[in-house]
């Protein structure tokens, strides 16, 4: 292998691909990145054997070769030369770095061992997302991801493809959300659930592609997004996601409707007190307004009432107020829509703006 590539490329693909590197190897080479040179351009690729990135940049390419390298070694002495070209070549299982008055040699391992990792996606296999609009709705069901381990199939987002639309589901068991994506394409059904981590890179990514490419290998049990030149993969959560169609309320008898950075100060008004009992805050429909009241033996009491439109029977409702939160502030609209049937059955919150989207949380039973 002997090429040259730019250093502000080359750091900037290091520091993706180190991301993926397994952090307590049982084999050596997960430690390593891999560089791989093709035609015009060097790709690098990493995994922890559950999930991998590859991301290929362009470099002039000498001669061709392969060859794995300690990640955190080439990471810190890419990103200490200067800007400009570096001249890469190895020799046996060494990488001879020079570039910035630098002359180095850093020893690595052959690539015979490095897993095989997806380094191309076939857009005819796969499925073409808007990346603004998904990236957009990612963030909408990821905070209910569930982060207990026990339930493995809850710590990831349901992928449900059917016919024209793709549909993102989260619960942790106290609340769930739902995004629907419109497709401009037919694809054939599909059921999945995608680890969240895998999901929070493909947000952090900062290639300038128009589209994300989505491809579910059902027989692999494994899922492959690109990004231009960026390609993840990972493999799919197994277990039996919940029928949460089944927890949606179909009807509802009292709706609200707010103003929502008037209801999200009201909450966060409420937090100050209800931080120290149980997170619970409490809110009154009442005929115009509703009422959004917390105690706590330590700091005090308040209420706050806000003005809304209303319809149904008076009642009060107790939730987590780090869940109205979180909720808040994905709503991208000016108003939020409440609908209730009973003090003890979920909460349905949505916004007007989008019709797709859809959050429902359970409420704090209150003893007494």
């Amino acid at each position: 292998m002997d090429l040259e590539v730019l250093q502000e490329n080359f750091s900037k693909s290091l520091l993706i691909t180190s991301r993926f590197v397994a952090s307590r190897a049982q084999l050596p080479v997960l430690s390593n990145i891999l560089l791989k040179t093709d035609k015009t351009k060097l790709t690098l690729s990493a995994t922890n054997l559950e999930t991998s990135a590859s991301i290929s940049l362009g470099a002039k390419i000498k001669e061709e070769g392969e060859l794995t390298i300690p990640a955190k070694n080439l990471s810190e002495i890419v990103s200490n030369l200067s800007a400009g070209n570096i001249h890469l070549s190895s020799e046996k299982e060494s990488l001879k770095i020079t570039g910035s008055g630098f002359n180095g040699r850093v020893s690595g391992m052959n690539s015979s061992d490095f897993p095989k990792v997806p380094q191309t996606i076939k857009k005819e296999e796969s499925i073409d997302l808007s990346k603004t609009e998904f990236l957009n709705s990612l963030p909408q069901v990821s905070f209910a991801v569930s982060s207990d381990e026990a339930r493995p199939v809850l710590t990831g987002i349901l992928f449900i493809l059917s016919k024209n639309s793709l549909s993102l589901v989260a619960t942790d068991g106290f609340r769930l959300s739902r995004k629907i994506i419109i497709l401009e394409k037919p694809c054939k059904e599909i059921k999945t659930v995608i680890p969240k981590n895998v999901l929070l890179e493909v947000t952090r990514t900062r290639e300038e592609s128009e589209s994300v490419l989505l491809d579910i290998k059902e027989k692999e049990k494994q899922v492959v997004f690109g990004l231009d030149n960026l390609i993840l993969s990972s493999r799919v959560l197994e277990g039996e996601f919940p029928d949460y169609v089944k927890i949606i309320p179909k009807s509802s008898s009292i709706k609200v409707r707010a103003d929502k950075e008037e209801f999200l100060r009201a909450v966060k008004l409420s937090s100050v007190f209800a931080r120290d009992s149980a997170n619970i805050v409490k809110i009154k429909i009442m005929k115009d307004s509703i009422k959004l009241s917390a105690e706590s033996s330590q700091v005090g009491n308040q209420e706050t009432v806000i003005d809304a439109k209303t319809e149904g029977e008076p009642i009060e409702i107790s939730f987590n107020y780090k869940f109205l939160e979180d909720f808040l502030r994905v709503v991208e609209g000016e108003e939020v829509v409440m609908e209730f049937n009973n003090a003890s059955s979920p909460g349905v919150f949505t916004d007007p703006k989008d019709t797709n989207f859809l959050h429902l949380i359970m409420p704090v039973k209150i003893q007494g």
